[in-house]
This record gives structure tokens, sequence and C-alpha cells, in this order.
């Protein structure tokens, strides 16, 4: 009886990119099919076994110029990611000669530009501000939760939970964010920011990702704390973020909040077909 030979997967080539330190592996799947199993979202994750990564973003074609679908670490879902987004509307951009970007993801249709200075800004919508849009687990005032330090619930494609303090730095914030991640009054779990107010409009934050951890920098988290802080009267509607990794400006505008920043494309690599057969 002959014996079955298995065909290897074929390589997966892949881009290295971040936001403000805040890391990503890029997929440009536009030409060709990827099947990307939970398990091999893990692998590639790993610091040391893999690539390592924040989130993993794979680029297909859309209604848009692109779509764009976001892993984190544990391989769940996340419907946004804001540094990943602009990251990949720069790559993009610097691709076709284009200015201005339509991106499709789950939170919605995003539109990127060309900032000048080697900037991306991304409109990442509107905010959700209501309990059942974030989502929260029962009717509740989303600017006063219920939860000791008095945080504020915000959505922006994905659940916020946002806390002011008087020094971000003393907060120990792998047990705070690991602890506050999965609160029963988020069902989805949350993204959890620590914010400190410098001036009306310039904040110090730290933050905790869903399904990641601790991170240098989370595009749609200042989005939140931005949006947090003016609904508190704490700042305008326009602010500069400083981040672990650098910093973010924030503009809540009438169309969406906008976030404009640096990107940078570190690197081009191919997963080997050993690595991908060994973790699918």
């Amino acid at each position: 009886m002959a014996r079955m030979t298995m065909i290897p997967p074929p390589p997966l080539p892949f881009m290295k990119m971040h936001g403000l330190g805040n890391d990503f592996v890029v997929v440009d799947a536009r030409t060709h099919d990827v099947a990307l199993p939970e398990s091999l979202l893990r692998a590639i994750a790993h610091r040391q076994k893999g690539i390592g990564f924040d989130q993993l973003a794979v680029i297909n074609t859309g209604a848009g110029d692109a779509q764009l679908t976001f892993y984190n670490t544990d391989g769940s879902t996340s419907a946004a990611c804001g540094n990943a987004t602009r990251c990949i509307a720069r790559y993009l951009m610097d691709q076709s000669g284009a200015h201005s970007l339509h991106l499709t993801t789950a939170r919605g249709d995003l539109y990127a530009v060309d900032a000048g200075n080697g900037l991306t800004s991304v409109n990442m919508g509107q905010p959700q501000l209501t309990w059942d849009e974030i989502p929260l687990a029962g009717p509740m005032d989303t600017l006063v939760l219920p939860i000791e330090g008095d945080p504020v619930a915000t959505g922006m494609g994905n659940p916020h939970c946002t806390f002011f303090v008087d020094d971000v730095d003393t907060v120990d914030l792998p047990a705070f964010g690991a602890l506050h991640e999965h609160h029963p009054l988020y069902p989805e779990r949350t993204n959890v920011q620590v914010a400190q107010i410098i001036g009306p409009d310039h904040i110090r934050m730290r933050v905790w990702e869903r399904g990641v951890g601790v991170t240098l920098a989370s595009g749609s988290s200042s989005c939140a704390t931005a949006v947090a802080a003016a609904r508190r009267g704490l700042t305008g509607r326009a602010v500069r973020i400083d981040l672990d990794g650098g910093t973010l400006h924030i503009d809540w505008r009438e169309d969406g909040v906008w976030m404009t920043g640096e990107t940078m494309h570190v690197a081009d690599g191919t997963l080997t077909s050993t690595f991908i057969a060994a973790h699918s």
C-alpha cells in the first residue's frame, strides 16, 4: 500500500510594524487565502519561540481600499486596533501613492489620511457611550461606573474602562489590569487604562490590553481615554496623550475620534513551512 505524502503548508510572508512600541505582525492576504488557526496565532505571538506581537492584523480586499481583521495574542479577535490601522494605512498609502484611504473593519468604516511629516491620522469613528453598545452587563451610567475608583466606560469598537489617578507610575498595572479586565460588569472583558491629567489638553496614560496585557501604547485606548476625560470635563476634546511608547494626538470631532501619530515598518519576513506545520 502506497504511503501518503503530506504536503507541507506554503511559507507565509509577514511584516513587523509598530506604532509607538505597540507592535504588530501584519499579513497581506489580498492576493492569496491565509489560514490562521488559534494554535498558530498563539505560536506566532510567542516572543521567544515565535515572532511576538501585541496584535496580528490581516489585510484583505474589501468594499473600500482594504479590509482589516485583528487578532490578540490569545487568539481572540478584536474589532478595532487603532495603532495597527495607522501602520497599515501608512503601508498602503506608501504602496499606492494615495493620500487618503477607506478601510473596512468589524468596527465599521474607518478613514485614514496622510497628516504630513511622516504622521498618519485615522478616524476611529464615534465612541459608543451607552451601556448596551460598549457592552456592559446591564443598564448603568457609563460616566461613573459602580467600581472602586469611579472609572468611565467607553466603546471604540472594543470595550474600555478608564481610571483617572494622581500618578500613573505608582499603579501596579499588571495586577490592576488583570483584575479589571475580567470584571463582571464587562461580559466581553475590557481594556483597562490608568490616566493622569497633566493639563486641559495633556494626559499621561498607561494601558492594559484585553487578551494581551501591558502594552507600550494603544490607539483605541487613547481614543477612549480622551473621550472619557472630555465627558468628565477634565480636558477639552483635543488632547496630547503621552504613553510609555510615545505620543498620540487625539481629536474628538463631529465626524469621529481622530488619532494622529508616528508609525514604523520594521522588517519583512517569512514564516517557514516547518513552523506553520508544527502549530496548525
